[in-house]
């Protein structure tokens, strides 16, 4: 037995080659662009630290397309003041009337979701439907005779 005849029992298995174009593409997986895609020299540690105190940006997450919610309904508020101002007594209010006297605007092409609140004072019996209604403004409508078709 000679040295030239013994063979390894296990493969000498080397990393693949990165940044040389072929398969990798672009940037072979090495990120952007700048320092830290080059060759050879790194960042010393003590710049290291330094880019670790700097504040991060803050408020929505690390990716502000997915955290955002972008199908939250936008409520439209109205309060008795103005439904005392714009309707008569027996009319009906709703997201359509509403829309048609100027009183809330279009959300995304179309009538808004409504709420009625409280403030002010109602003295006409009027029909509600399709608007939510918050305690005292349903307390206010029942005592000046209107209903709620919600």
């Amino acid at each position: 037995m000679q040295l030239h005849s013994f063979s390894p029992r296990t493969k000498n298995r080397k990393n693949p080659p990165v940044g040389r174009g072929g398969k990798r593409g672009k940037t072979s997986g090495r990120g952007g662009k700048g320092q830290t895609a080059r060759a050879g020299h790194k960042i010393r540690p003590e710049v290291r630290d330094l880019i670790k105190k700097l504040p991060k940006l803050r408020g929505h997450g690390k990716n502000r397309a997915r955290s955002v919610r972008t199908n939250r309904i936008a409520v439209s508020a109205v309060n008795l003041s103005a439904l005392e101002a714009a309707y008569k007594a027996g009319e009906t209010v709703s997201p359509a009337t509403l829309l048609a006297k100027g009183l809330v605007r279009r959300a995304k092409g179309r009538a808004p979701a409504v709420k009625i609140l409280g403030a002010g004072s109602l003295t006409k019996a009027l029909v509600v439907e399709g608007c939510t209604l918050s305690a005292s403004a349903l307390a206010a409508l029942t005592a000046a005779g209107g209903t709620n078709h919600a």
